[in-house]
């Protein structure tokens, strides 16, 4: 049996505000370095209503000098028990 971790958005969303915010950077920064045409998706993220795709969640962690793993916050007392 095997325990997979789950991602906590809403954790994962604040955390992402938070480093925006430590690396001086705004929603509207980080819209322009997307190129999104609204500020939309940035919003979703940092509620915790969607995640960045693994491409932007590659820009984001550059855009922010963090790691990947410095962004995503995982639920460990909220695992997926996988048979192996």
């Amino acid at each position: 049996m095997c325990k997979m971790p789950i991602i906590d958005m809403t954790r994962t969303g604040q955390n992402i505000m938070v480093l925006r915010k430590k690396a001086g950077l705004s929603v509207k920064d980080l819209q322009s370095a997307f190129g999104f045409g609204t500020p939309q998706a940035i919003y979703k993220w940092q509620q915790g209503l969607a995640l960045p795709t693994i491409d932007n969640l590659v820009a984001l962690a550059a855009l922010l000098g963090v790691t990947i793993n410095e962004i995503i916050v995982t639920d460990e007392n909220n695992q997926i028990k996988i048979s192996a």
